[in-house]
């Protein structure tokens, strides 16, 4: 696999997980495993973390042509 795929499939898949985290930030959805429920703090992380990583990879395939 090419470093460029490489770069766009992974960015593709934070992309997923940013808009997942992003989607429970707007619809209010709560999550509990067993009797905890997770804070929505942690969705916010989980759009900002990923987020991230989809740009720098999206750029980074973007400038990488080998």
């Amino acid at each position: 696999m090419h470093a460029r795929t490489y770069c766009k499939v992974s960015a593709a898949l934070f992309a997923v997980v940013a808009i997942a985290h992003l989607s429970r930030i707007v619809n209010g959805w709560t999550i509990e495993v067993e009797s905890l429920q997770i804070p929505m703090l942690v969705s916010w992380i989980g759009l900002i973390v990923p987020g991230a990583l989809a740009i720098w990879g999206f750029r980074e395939a973007r400038g990488n042509q080998a």
